[in-house]
């Protein structure tokens, strides 16, 4: 399942991770830390619905 940023449509593929913030590929959103941040407008992970 793919989550997506309710501020600015950024889609959170677990099987891509957000490499470039330290959440490597295959990592689910659960396990995403609780601290990570949408990287393209800084919302938190509360600002995210799946898709």
């Amino acid at each position: 399942m793919k989550y997506s940023c309710l501020l600015c449509g950024y889609i959170y593929d677990p099987a891509q991770g957000d490499p470039e913030n330290g959440v490597s590929a295959g990592t689910a959103w659960e396990e995403v830390p609780a601290d990570w941040v949408c990287p393209l407008c800084s919302a938190g992970k509360d600002e995210f619905e799946a898709v």
